[in-house]
């Protein structure tokens, strides 16, 4: 099985990702671990802000690396922000079958109530060189995008409105 995890920045993909491991013992691939590899090997002239750009430069190797980890019956988590929405239309129906996808979106009412929390822990699994532009607003304006996106493309999606719950899979997948 090779499980997908996407959404905005700071809703926990690589927390989660970290968790399943450790759960399941399936080895992932954080996207923004290959970006920074490519970008700092100098492979791309693209850099960390580029966002969409990234997206399609990434989004083929990954992909293929998808297609080869299911074709050799192996499993895979793989998290990261550029997964695009409309993954599916890049795998024939055999693929599809052993993919699970979710985008993990936070509510409005979840930042306001909970941006402190957001921030404290933004690098509970990675280090965070620079979180400066974590902002309100951005966290803000970035989830609602996500979500937007996922119900205009009908993919299943993680909302987490009260409480931070992706410390646990169940219902997950």
């Amino acid at each position: 099985m090779v499980i997908l995890i996407t959404g905005a920045s700071h809703t926990g993909k690589t927390l989660l990702a970290q968790k399943l491991l450790e759960k399941y013992h399936y080895p992932y691939l954080s996207i923004d671990h290959l970006k920074m590899g490519l970008i700092r090997s100098g492979m791309t002239d693209l850099t960390p802000m580029d966002d969409d750009k990234l997206t399609a430069y990434l989004w083929p190797i990954v992909r293929e690396m998808i297609k080869t980890a299911i074709e050799n019956k192996q499993n895979l988590i793989v998290e990261g922000c550029y997964i695009p929405f409309d993954w599916k239309k890049d795998f024939e129906r055999e693929y599809r079958e052993h993919i699970r996808y979710r985008c993990l979106v936070m509510t409005e009412r979840y930042i306001r109530n909970h941006f402190d929390d957001i921030k404290k822990y933004a690098s509970v699994i990675e280090n965070r060189l620079d979180d400066e532009d974590c902002t309100l607003e951005g966290v803000l304006e970035d989830n609602a995008e996500m979500l937007r996106l996922a119900r205009k493309h009908g993919v299943d999606y993680r909302l987490m409105d009260e409480r931070y719950e992706i410390l646990s899979d169940e219902g997950i997948f």
